[in-house]
C-alpha cells in the first residue's frame, strides 16, 4: 500500500497543477486574439491528440508497467508548459496544447492500471478507485481558484513557468518513489489422476466488456468539455476570472461530498453508474432550461453526480475485465473520455449561437444511459451469487 500512498501524493500535485490551468487557458487564448470557435478547436485538439497516446499506453502499460509512463507524461507536460509561457499567437498555443494532449494521455491509464494491480480483491480495488477520485477531487477543489489567483498576481507567462517546473520536479520524484507492481495472477492447485499437484489458471471472465458501455464516458466527458468551454467565457475581467475559478472549485466540492459517502460503495457499481448518469443528465437539462436556481447550486449538483459516477465506472470496468489486461481496459476508457472531450467543446463552439450547449450535454448523456446494457447488471449479479 506504500505504492498507493506515493501515487496518491504525486497525483494530487499533478492534478492540482493541471486543473489550475482550467480557468486561465481561455482568457489567455483570448488575450492572444483567439475567437470562441478557435478556442473550441484548441480544446478539441487537446482531447483528440489523446487518442494515439491512449493506444500506445494500452499495450505499453500491460507490457512494460506503469512507472516509466507516469514519469514521462509528467516530465513532458512540464516542458510543454515552459514553452507555453512564451507563445505569442493562438496557433502556437494550439500546437503546444496538441502536444500536451498527447503526452498526458499516458497518465490516466498508467495510474489506474497501477492502482488496480496493487490488489486482486474487488472490494479493495473499489476503495483504491474511490481514493483516486478523492485525490483528484481534493486537488481540483482549490486549484482552479489558485490558478486564477496566480495569473492575477504574476501574469500568464510566469504562472505557466511555475506550473511547468512543478510538474518536472514531480516527475523526478515519481521516478524514485513509485515502485512498479506486476500483475498478480491467482492460481489454484488441484490433484490430477496421477496424484500430483497441478496448477490451474483462473477461468476467463464470463462477461466481455460491451462496447456500448464506453458510450457513457464519451457522453460524460462531452458534457464536461462543454462545461469547461462555457464557464471561462463568463470571465471578461481578472475579477471575473477569479469567480470562474471558484465555480470550477464548486464542482469539485460537490464531488468531494459524494466521494466522502463511503456507504455508497455498498451499492453495485452498475447501479451507481446508471443512476448517477441519469441524475447528471437531468441537472444539465435544468441548466439549459434556466430553471430558477443559482448556477452555483447546479454546479454543486453536477460535482455530486460525478463523484458517484467516476469511481463506480472504474470499478465496473474492473469487474467486467475479470482481472486481466488492466492497461488496455483503462486505455479504452481514456480513449472514450478523449473522444467526448473533443466533441463537447467543438460542438459548443460551433452551435452555441443556435442552441444552448447544455442541451447537447443532456442529449448525449440520455442516449448513453438509454443504451447502457442491462444484461451487464444481471450477469454480474449471477456471477457474485454463484462465486
Amino acid at each position: 500500500m506504500k505504492t498507493a500512498v506515493w501515487l496518491y501524493l504525486f497525483l494530487f500535485i499533478a492534478f492540482f497543477d493541471l486543473h489550475a490551468q482550467y480557468p486561465i487557458l481561455t482568457p489567455f487564448a483570448i488575450s492572444l486574439g483567439a475567437a470562441p470557435s478557435f478556442i473550441g478547436l484548441m480544446m478539441g485538439m487537446y482531447s483528440i491528440t489523446h487518442l494515439p497516446g491512449n493506444l500506445i499506453a494500452g499495450f505499453g502499460v500491460d507490457r512494460y508497467g506503469s512507472r516509466l509512463f507516469i514519469v514521462f507524461s509528467l516530465m513532458a507536460a512540464g516542458i510543454v508548459l515552459l514553452f507555453q509561457s512564451h507563445v505569442t499567437n493562438p496557433w502556437q498555443l494550439l500546437a503546444l496544447r496538441s502536444i500536451s494532449g498527447f503526452v498526458l494521455a499516458f497518465l490516466s491509464p498508467a495510474c489506474l492500471s497501477l492502482l488496480a494491480r496493487i490488489t486482486s480483491d474487488r472490494t479493495e480495488q473499489g476503495k483504491l478507485m474511490a481514493g483516486n477520485g478523492l485525490v483528484h477531487t481534493l486537488a481540483s477543489v482549490v486549484s482552479p481558484a489558485a490558478g486564477a489567483y496566480l495569473v492575477a498576481k504574476i501574469g500568464f507567462s510566469t504562472a505557466f513557468t511555475l506550473l511547468g517546473w512543478v510538474l518536472i520536479v514531480t516527475s523526478v520524484c515519481a521516478l524514485f518513489f513509485i515502485k512498479e507492481v506486476r500483475q498478480k495472477v491467482e492460481q489454484t492447485e488441484a490433484e490430477g489422476n496421477d496424484g500430483k499437484k497441478k496448477t490451474k489458471l483462473p477461468l476467463e471472465p464470463a462477461v466481455p466488456i460491451p462496447w456500448l458501455v464506453y458510450l457513457l464516458p464519451v457522453a460524460i466527458s462531452c458534457a464536461q468539455g462543454i462545461l469547461s468551454f462555457e464557464l471561462p467565457l463568463l470571465a471578461k475581467t481578472q475579477e471575473a476570472m477569479m469567480t470562474t475559478g471558484l465555480l470550477f472549485s464548486v464542482i469539485s466540492i460537490g464531488a468531494l461530498v459524494t466521494l466522502s459517502m463511503l456507504f455508497l460503495n455498498r451499492v453495485s457499481a452498475y447501479l451507481r453508474t446508471l443512476w448517477g448518469s441519469l441524475i447528471l443528465a437531468i441537472i444539465y437539462f435544468g441548466i439549459a432550461s434556466d430553471i430558477p436556481a443559482p448556477l452555483t447550486l447546479m454546479l454543486l449538483f453536477v460535482g455530486m453526480a460525478k463523484g458517484v459516477i467516476l469511481p463506480a465506472l472504474s470499478t465496473l470496468l474492473i469487474e467486467l475485465s475479470g482481472g486481466a489486461r488492466y492497461g488496455r481496459t483503462f486505455s479504452v476508457l481514456s480513449i472514450a473520455f478523449s473522444i467526448g472531450a473533443f466533441i463537447g467543446p467543438m460542438a459548443a463552439g460551433q452551435l452555441r449561437n443556435y442552441i444552448s450547449p447544455y442541451y447537447i450535454a443532456f442529449i448525449a448523456l440520455m442516449i448513453a444511459v438509454a443504451l447502457l446494457p442491462l444484461r451487464i447488471s444481471r450477469s454480474l449479479s449471477s456471477r457474485t451469487h454463484f462465486s
